[in-house]
């Protein structure tokens, strides 16, 4: 799997000499990893990390439903819009520049979104923790596949996406600690030292890089993918209110279309495109990153509703919330886990569906049933299905497309993955928006509904679409 973040923007990968990286010798290289993995692993921990938090922050900047949802949407949506953006950067000016660069960024961002007084100053703190974090995480990866070679590469593969989707877990057990201890702005602050560390132990360790070709970056391209997906979820946030049918939400909804109708033609007849959109045309790889979005949907989905449900409806604090969250924290590891060493001898379709099948059985507990225990248990059933059908889809993709395609692909599996946490928390914030308001148990209802349904419609998906048969052995992974 070499060269992804030249192939993030569809291009051949660039050999050691090209890019001018001098690989540093011995045991330096593991140290470089170790520093590259903690800097994603808080990229992936900011996701979910807020989840516990939300209803603590709303409370505190009197912050609406519809705005609160932008918390976690603000930054999932600049991270997911802008990596190909990041990866293609990373090739023209040097993967060490635009990791300094987008770790710096992360870490002054995160300061700021700690310090924030009201809903402007988080929120725009938020974007830019994404934009930093959308040019730290494909640029890092670059440096890695440079680093190492071979086996070593696979190694050193499985450390990072390990750690990085580790994150996602680790996210909402570690916001409830943070939020009934110091406070919420230390979801943030808790970024700040970890940065500045490993920012200073960077700029003295990364290799120098020079850019492997003078190319132009593709921001157009990147502002329209961006401002579709923004438009789509703000249409999304305010159907709740509006009405699902009302003019305002499917004129909105119908601009979204427009804006990635005029992105699809602009990847056509520019020099430089973000992307080849052609690869999409490829039923596995359309099937894997459609699957990953919504995998990722039902995700956010959960930590959303059990978050508000849990310290909303039965009245638990941060703490408490938290803790109970560790089970379902587990069970996404295990469930990744075993999906991981299944798919080899099963091959992703059966896995794939059997996990979406798990999930939407999970949810549908607490559609069913109210308390602490059937909910608990339902999002950590999910959460175990879900982790599954992570590496389902990731597999699904990625093995169908050539080793030279492999960091495209990795690319647009995890813009989907940072666009469906951003879509999943704004329509279930629409969904079950009397739940979150005014802690009516109908509308937590209504939002694990959707959940099961969609978990549901996605593995008959899976069934029909992923193509049968084990994966090739040297297939390249999701390196999230």
């Amino acid at each position: 799997m070499s060269g992804e973040s030249a192939a993030y923007a569809g291009q051949r990968p660039a050999t050691e000499h090209q890019r001018g990286t001098q690989v540093p010798p011995g045991p330096r290289r593991w140290q470089l990893l170790s520093l590259l993995s903690v800097a994603q692993f808080m990229l992936i921990l900011d996701v979910t990390v807020v989840a516990i938090a939300l209803p603590t922050i709303g409370t505190d900047l009197g912050m609406s439903r519809a705005t609160l949802t932008w918390v976690v949407s603000a930054y999932t949506l600049m991270f997911g819009g802008l990596m190909l953006l990041g990866g293609r950067a990373a090739d023209l000016f040097g993967a060490r520049r635009v990791v300094l660069t987008g770790l710096l960024l992360f870490t002054a961002a995160s300061l700021v979104s700690g310090l924030a007084t009201g809903a402007g100053s988080l929120i725009g703190g938020r974007v830019a923790q994404g934009i930093g974090a959308a040019l730290l995480s494909p640029a890092a990866l670059s440096v890695i596949t440079t680093m190492f070679h071979g086996a070593e590469r696979n190694k050193a593969l499985g450390v990072w996406a390990a750690l990085g989707g580790s994150g996602s877990a680790a996210g909402v057990l570690l916001g409830g600690l943070l939020t009934a201890g110091p406070g919420w702005q230390w979801i943030f602050y808790v970024n700040v030292p970890v940065g500045v560390l490993v920012f200073a132990a960077l700029a003295r360790m990364l290799p120098s890089s020079r850019p492997a070709r003078r190319e132009r970056l593709d921001v157009p391209g990147a502002v329209l993918v961006t401002a579709g997906t923004a438009t789509a979820i703000y249409a999304l946030v305010n159907a709740g209110d509006r009405g699902w049918t009302s003019f305002a939400t499917l004129g909105t909804l119908g601009a979204a279309v427009v804006l990635y109708a005029v992105f699809a033609l602009l990847q056509r007849v520019v020099r430089s495109p973000l992307m080849d959109l052609r690869i999409l045309t490829r039923r596995p790889v359309a099937t894997g990153v459609l699957l990953m979005l919504v995998a990722t949907v039902l995700m956010i989905a959960s930590f959303f509703l059990g978050s508000f449900y849990l310290q909303r409806l039965q009245g638990y604090g941060a703490l408490r919330t938290g803790l109970l969250f560790l089970p379902v924290a587990l069970t996404t590891v295990a469930g990744a886990h075993t999906a991981a060493q299944a798919i080899g001898h099963l091959g992703p379709r059966p896995v794939a569906t059997t996990g979406l099948a798990v999930t939407a059985a999970g949810v549908a507990v607490p559609a069913l049933w109210t308390g602490t225990l059937p909910l608990v248990a339902g999002i950590a059933a999910a959460a175990a299905g879900v982790g599954a059908a992570f590496v389902a889809a990731s597999t699904t993709a990625l093995s169908h497309v050539a080793h030279s395609e492999a960091g495209l692909t990795s690319g647009i599996v995890n813009t989907a993955h940072e666009f469906g946490s951003a879509i999943g928390a704004a329509a279930v914030s629409s969904i079950a928006a009397a739940g979150i308001a005014g802690g009516s148990s109908a509308g937590f209802t209504d939002g694990f509904t959707f959940a099961a349904i969609t978990a549901a419609a996605a593995a008959v998906l899976a069934l029909l679409f992923i193509p049968g048969g084990r994966p090739a052995t040297d297939a390249p992974r999701f390196t999230h």
